[in-house]
């Protein structure tokens, strides 16, 4: 039985990650990237899908927290025998990937126990596990290998690799788990502390970045920090792309069927990202992830995807892994995403507006890329009046999406703003009409007067949590009245225990079965157009509410479930870290993503302190 979704913790190596349970155990590992296979699944099934656990023998208390400023992590178990130290990391990579356990005596005499479960293949494959002459194991299964080189003797047991021993006072065991291919040679041994100390050093002097160039110093700060930190984590660094979560199929609802794999990059993140990103003062990170969009983009405008692998691949084929029973039952389990086939307009006006901040930001773009830019608009001015899927990809058909409209006009406004900006005028009035056309659509059909408010479609009823990005991204100024006839419509109608859902399930058929829990990422989205409309004292208490839903390391799913009292949804989820951070920023006396996207300032340009 996996742990609670809350009760894990994330390491990695900025390309890929694991889930580290307050247990020690480690249920969730994809070798060697991100979208890899998983080695240890054991966080959608049962322990005989692969997880690796290194506790005390027994009962024992666990606290645990991250080296400050790190992705080092610590566990402190204690029992009647005495404490030890659990310290889990996984070095920035060279050739190959390893991921390190050190376990140090504090008080006492403690047994402890290890047990490595190894599971190619989303936990199916079994493999052939040897013991060469120098103590390493060696695990193999077709094109995988993983080698176990550690300090203490193990012994193989059941179809796994156990391990007994105890720890004193002053005393430690370190135990290393890396991977390669099997076709090549092992990779080669490394030194655990030595790895611990240049592991603390990078994330240490990376994060200080922020602090060090005054871009934020609000009270949310430790916040801020472990976001961004988690944000690089996601972060694939051979192509800046960033993953929505390290995860597969961790659902929306316990025991239900809104799972979904999240290992993918998503063009709708691009802007929140980007700004997140150079507002903090990460300007390689920015441009990294700038230049994976606009290599994942080129080609044909009329096959740009709503989201790509991580390193730009298109084919993200979905099948379902019938062996795996999901997490607590929730089934399906979903390799792939479907989705990525969907026509929706909004990624058009996302792009639009990330590579105008760039260029704002001092991320300059090159002709080929304006170029490609261009190419885009000509394709959005012949499908802008089309349906679409929309923002929250529904599976039931397209519909005429007033979100995805309001992007559609992003897209030309932005077009206009660079075109102004760069002296490019061969398109500009074309773009300007179009800008001043899609406007008036969407103030005409998108809003109904009887609800004072935008609808979800052209002609529903519905609402949408997706509207409160109309102030976020310019489209009309917080001060209009539709636009606070929208918030306050939303606040009533869509926000339950303090959260705000994305919509009403009972009143769309999106075509998948059950319900889901409040999609974080709104809630924050409500704490910036507060802000934006003055209501700063309300904002800021939505906003320490959001930040109390944080587990104990300071983490966020995509989702909570107030009535189970759970987070829920892939985990961690890149887009409510985001969200977090642009809301924090939103607090700053002048600094404000919300503003930078309406009014087209500079990331970074300006600061502030409140």
């Amino acid at each position: 039985m996996p742990a609670r979704i809350e009760d894990y913790a994330l390491i990695g190596d900025c390309e890929t990650a694991a889930l580290v349970s307050k247990q020690g155990s480690i249920d969730w590992l994809c070798w060697p990237t991100f979208a890899s296979a998983a080695c240890m699944a054991a966080l959608l099934g049962k322990e005989e899908h692969g997880h690796w656990l290194l506790a005390p023998v027994g009962d024992a208390r666990s606290t645990r927290a991250y080296r400050d400023g790190t992705l080092v992590l610590e566990t402190t178990f204690e029992n009647d025998e005495g404490a030890v130290l659990l310290i889990d990391f996984m070095p920035i990579r060279g050739k190959y990937p390893d991921l390190v356990r050190i376990v140090r005596g504090i008080r006492g005499r403690v047994r402890m126990r290890m047990q490595l479960v190894l599971r190619f293949d989303y936990g199916f494959s079994i493999p052939w596990v040897t013991r060469l002459e120098d103590g390493t194991l060696r695990a193999i299964a077709g094109p995988d290998m993983v080698v176990l080189r550690s300090s203490t003797p193990t012994r193989g047991e059941d179809m796994k690799t156990v391990g007994e021993f105890t720890l004193g006072e002053g005393q430690s065991a370190s135990f290393v788990l890396a991977y390669g291919p099997s076709y090549g040679e092992l990779p080669p041994p490394i030194r655990p502390e030595h790895e611990l100390e240049l592991t603390t050093g990078f994330w240490s002097e990376w994060i200080s970045k922020l602090t060090a160039d005054n871009n934020y110093q609000g009270r949310y700060t430790d916040a801020v920090r472990r976001s961004l930190i988690t944000l690089k984590a996601l972060t694939y660094a051979p192509t800046g792309g960033i993953v929505g979560a390290p995860t597969t199929s961790l659902p929306e609802r316990i025991g239900g069927t809104r799972n979904w794999d999240y290992r993918y990059c998503w063009l709708r993140d691009a802007t929140f990202s980007l700004l997140a990103l150079m507002n903090a003062g990460y300007y390689e990170e920015a441009k990294a992830w700038r230049d994976w969009l606009l290599r994942a983009c080129a080609g044909r405008p009329d096959q740009v995807q709503i989201m790509y692998g991580i390193r730009g691949e298109r084919n993200l084929l979905e099948w379902e892994v019938g062996w795996l029973p999901g997490y607590e039952g929730s089934s399906p389990v979903r390799v792939g995403n479907a989705a990525s086939s969907q026509l929706q307009l909004d990624v058009y006006g996302e792009v639009a507006d990330a590579l105008l901040h760039a260029e704002l930001g001092g991320l300059p773009s090159r002709k080929s890329d304006i170029d490609l830019q261009n190419c885009l608009h000509e394709h959005l001015a012949k499908i802008w009046q089309e349906p679409d899927q929309g923002i929250w990809e529904v599976r039931s058909g397209r519909q005429q999406f007033t979100h995805s409209k309001v992007m559609a006009w992003v897209a030309f406004d932005r077009a206009v703003k660079y075109a102004e900006r760069c002296g490019e005028n061969g398109n500009l009035e074309r773009w300007r009409k179009l800008r001043q056309t899609v406007h008036q659509d969407v103030c005409e059909k998108g809003f109904d007067s009887h609800l004072n408010s935008f609808t979800q479609a052209y002609g529903s009823k519905r609402l949408d949590a997706s509207l409160l990005l109309i102030p976020l991204v310019g489209f009309l100024p917080p001060e209009d009245k539709r636009v606070q006839g929208t918030v306050e419509a939303i606040e009533k109608h869509l926000m339950h225990d303090g959260f705000v859902r994305r919509y009403d399930p009972s009143e769309l058929d999106d075509g998948v079965r059950g319900e889901e829990g409040r999609f974080l990422a709104c809630s924050f989205w409500l704490v910036s157009a507060l802000n934006l409309m003055g209501q700063r004292q309300k904002a800021r208490e939505l906003f320490e509410r959001l930040l109390s839903l944080r587990n104990d390391v300071g983490l966020l799913s995509e989702e909570y479930d107030p009535e189970a009292g759970r987070l829920v949804g892939n985990f961690p989820q890149a887009l409510s870290h985001i969200a977090l951070v642009n809301a924090a920023f939103e607090f700053m006396r002048v600094t404000s993503p919300s503003k930078q996207r309406s009014e087209s300032k500079p990331a970074g340009a300006d600061s502030g302190v409140l």
